[in-house]
C-alpha cells in the first residue's frame, strides 16, 4: 500500500519509506534469532512501533510474527483481549498457522466483531480467570513447530493494573515458551527501564536491551531528498539540513514537516516555503500549548517554559539555571521535574558524553516558544 505522501506520520508502509534503523533492525534480529528477547529504550515518537513492523518483516522464513499494542488496557482482561485480537490480526486465517490460530481462539467462544472501517477483527472473551486463559492462549503458541515473535508496544502499562502481581505470573510464563521470542517496548521509558532493571522486579535481566537515538542527519537527509526526487520535486541540501534542524532530527516532527511540505504540491522547495509550513504547524498546535498551561500549576509552567528554551539543562537545580529563570527554590525545582516527568511533559535522558539532561518531549513547543518575547 502506498502512502498520500512519501512521508507518513503513522504506520509502516514498507522499507522504501523507512529511513534508515539498519543497525537497530541487524541487532534486533540478532537477539531473536540467538533466543534473546529485546526491550525497545528510546524517548517518544522516535520511531519504535515502525521499527519493529520493519524488523517483523524481516523474520526469517517459517517465523511468524505477532503485534499488540496495550496502550488502551486497563486490567487483566483488556491484555487478554488485545492479545487474542493481536493473534488474529497478525496471522491471515488461510496462512498454515493462522488457520490453527482461529480455531484455537474459536474455541474459546470469543465475540468476534469487525472494525467498521478497516475490518480488522475484535476479539472479547467471556473472562473468568483472565491469567489462565493468557497462560492458556501463551502455551498454544509455545506447542507450534515454528519460532513466534510477540512485540508488545506500551509495556509499561500492565504496571498500572488493578491487579496484584501480574508481571510476576506473565514473566512466570513468558519463562516456560523456548520457541517464543518477545519485543518489549514503551513511551513511558523510565517505567519500562526500570521493570527490567530493578533486582527486585519479575522482569528484571529478561530481555536485552537496546536504545534507539535520532536517525543520523545525514542518512535522513539523503532519505528526504530520495524521496522528493522520486516524485518529481527539487529541494537542496540546504533546506533539508534547515528542516532538520528546525525539527531537532527527531522523526515524528521530521516526518510531519516534509509530509507537509510535500503536500503543498510545489515543484520546487525552498527556504520561504518549509517555514510558511512550519508557522501553519505551530499555529495549529497553538491550543495544544496554552493547555498545558492549563494542565500546570505556576511553578511548573515556568520550569517547563525554560527546559524547552535552553533545549538540554543539565543542572535544573543550579544557581544559576534556577535564578536565571526566576523559578523560586531548588527544592521547589525537583519537585516540579517530578511532576513534568511523570505527565510526560519532559524526560531525563544521557547525551554522547554520558552526562545527564532534561528536555521537553514536544519540539514543536519548543519552537512555539522560541518565538515568545
Amino acid at each position: 500500500m502506498k502512502p498520500i505522501s512519501p512521508f507518513p506520520t503513522t504506520g509502516y508502509y514498507g522499507p522504501k519509506y523507512f529511513c534508515d534503523r539498519e543497525v537497530e533492525t541487524e541487532k534486533i534480529l540478532s537477539m531473536l534469532l540467538g533466543g534473546e528477547s529485546c526491550l525497545l529504550l528510546g524517548i517518544r515518537r522516535l520511531g519504535k512501533t515502525a521499527l519493529i513492523r520493519h524488523v517483523m518483516g524481516k523474520l526469517p522464513k517459517g517465523w511468524n510474527g505477532i503485534y499488540l499494542d496495550i496502550l488502551h488496557t486497563e486490567n487483566e482482561k483488556d491484555f487478554m483481549n488485545s492479545l487474542a485480537s493481536g493473534l488474529l490480526q497478525s496471522l491471515p486465517e488461510k496462512s498454515p498457522i493462522g488457520k490453527k490460530v482461529w480455531d484455537f481462539i474459536k474455541s474459546l467462544r470469543p465475540t468476534l466483531s469487525f472494525d467498521t472501517l478497516s475490518g480488522i477483527p475484535q476479539v472479547g472473551l467471556d473472562v473468568k480467570d483472565s491469567p489462565r486463559q493468557v497462560r492458556d492462549i501463551f502455551q498454544f503458541l509455545g506447542q507450534q513447530e515454528t519460532p513466534i515473535v510477540v512485540a508488545i508496544d506500551e509495556f509499561q502499562q500492565i504496571g498500572h493494573y488493578p491487579e496484584q502481581n501480574t508481571d510476576a505470573w506473565l514473566r512466570g510464563l513468558i519463562q516456560s515458551l523456548p520457541n517464543v521470542r518477545f519485543i518489549f517496548a514503551g513511551s513511558q521509558q523510565h517505567i519500562l527501564s526500570s521493570m527490567f532493571t530493578d533486582p527486585g522486579r519479575p522482569f528484571f535481566k529478561s530481555a536485552s536491551p537496546l536504545k534507539i537515538e535520532k536517525i543520523d542527519q545525514k542518512q535522513y537527509a539523503a532519505f528526504i531528498e530520495a524521496r522528493f526526487v522520486e516524485e518529481g520535486r527539487h529541494i537542496s541540501s540546504k533546506t533539508i539540513d534547515q528542516m532538520l534542524d528546525w525539527t531537532m532530527c527527531h522523526t515524528y516532527y521530521v516526518q510531519l514537516l516534509c509530509n507537509r511540505v510535500f503536500l503543498t504540491g510545489e515543484k520546487k522547495v525552498d527556504e520561504s516555503l518549509w517555514h510558511q509550513e512550519a508557522s501553519r504547524i505551530l499555529l495549529e498546535q497553538e491550543p495544544f500549548f496554552f493547555h498545558y498551561r492549563s494542565l500546570l500549576t505556576l511553578q511548573q509552567w515556568k520550569l517547563l517554559k525554560a527546559i524547552a528554551k535552553e533545549k538540554e539543562v543539565m543542572e535544573p537545580s543550579s544557581k544559576a539555571f534556577v535564578s536565571g529563570h526566576q523559578l523560586g527554590s531548588p527544592s521547589t525545582v525537583l519537585r516540579s521535574l517530578d511532576a513534568l516527568q511523570v505527565k510526560e511533559l519532559i524526560y531525563k535522558e544521557y547525551n554522547k558524553e554520558a552526562k545527564e539532561y532534561y528536555g521537553v518531549y514536544d519540539v514543536l513547543f519548543q519552537r512555539w516558544m522560541d518565538r515568545q518575547i
